[in-house]
């Protein structure tokens, strides 16, 4: 049975291991919205478009949940981005674009307040270890903090 215990013990190595990496990031920044969920939305897609920025996919669960006959709270997945980012960071290195577009998750709380969470850019291109692409994800983690800062208003 020494085999089958070193299996075991293997298994609960790498379940821990992948349990680890699948955690929610400490860098996540999230914020509570002063507006009910539809309001929610409408401010950030201004906010987007201010910034000279693009909503270039979204998640909905809400409609997911109600072709299949239920009724779920407000959730939402946006891919925000920007053309001139994407040739930069293409221009820095080509296997960042997997990382774009930076997503924002908005999410409708069960007493009706509302999340707005997102894992900073800076965060989410540091592994890559580029000079360009750290700059650029500074100048996008300025943009994506004042996209939020219009949801305390």
């Amino acid at each position: 049975m020494p085999g089958l215990k070193m299996f075991c013990c293997s298994l609960i190595v790498i379940g821990l291991t992948v349990g680890s990496l699948w955690a929610a990031p400490t860098e996540r920044v999230r914020i509570q919205s002063q507006h009910d969920f539809a309001t929610t939305l409408k401010r950030l897609e201004a906010a987007v478009k201010q910034n000279k920025l693009a909503v270039v996919n979204r998640a909905n669960a809400q409609a997911g949940a109600k072709s299949q006959g239920v009724k779920v709270p407000g959730n939402q997945v946006w891919g925000v981005y920007g053309p001139k980012f994407a040739v930069r960071m293409l221009n820095a290195n080509v296997d960042a674009g997997f990382e774009a577009p930076i997503r924002l998750y908005i999410v409708e709380n069960p007493n009706g307040t509302v999340d707005v969470s997102y894992i900073k850019p800076s965060v989410v291109f540091q592994p890559y270890g580029n000079a360009d692409l750290d700059t650029m994800a500074q100048e996008l983690d300025g943009l994506f903090a004042k996209i939020v800062a219009t949801l305390s208003k």
